[in-house]
């Protein structure tokens, strides 16, 4: 699959998760940045701002709905797009999720097809961004290589 270069941040405090999903983001094309809190990730997302955050609820500090939470009433971060990776699948979690910001969610575990549909729905229509959560039609880095066509 050829994608534009996307920059992922995972916030997973499980190695094992974080190292598979990573893996198979990888090799679809995203550029993978992994952490494994919360307070982790406000620096990673200070320093290289992601198309996508992908976390689960059950972090060290911060849990994952505060995290979301507080991402989404940040001007400079409530447009970030949000996918949940969780054990539980309780529903009232499920809403939960959705209702501090979260896009969407799958539940731990989970199929690799099923990773790699929803991120490439919630990044389909997602503007560009340079690495610093600014809006960049002309910032765009091909990886695994199909450039995006001219209008």
């Amino acid at each position: 699959m050829n994608t534009v270069a996307r920059q992922v941040l995972l916030v997973e405090p499980e190695p094992v998760v974080a190292e598979v999903t990573a893996f198979r983001l990888e090799l679809l094309g995203y550029r993978v940045i992994c952490v494994d809190s919360a307070e982790a990730a406000f620096g990673k997302i200070a320093e290289s701002f992601p198309d996508l955050v992908i976390t689960d609820l059950v972090l060290p500090g911060l849990d994952g709905m505060g995290f979301i939470e507080r991402l989404m009433t940040d001007e400079e971060t409530s447009e970030l797009r949000i996918l949940v990776l969780s054990l539980d699948a309780d529903l009232s979690r499920v809403q939960a999720a959705y209702n501090v910001g979260a896009r969407d969610f799958i539940v731990v575990p989970f199929h690799p097809e099923v990773l790699e549909e929803k991120v490439g729905k919630l990044l389909a229509d997602a503007p560009i961004r340079d690495r610093s959560g600014k809006t960049s039609e002309a910032k765009t880095e091909p990886a695994m290589a199909q450039a995006m066509p001219a209008n």
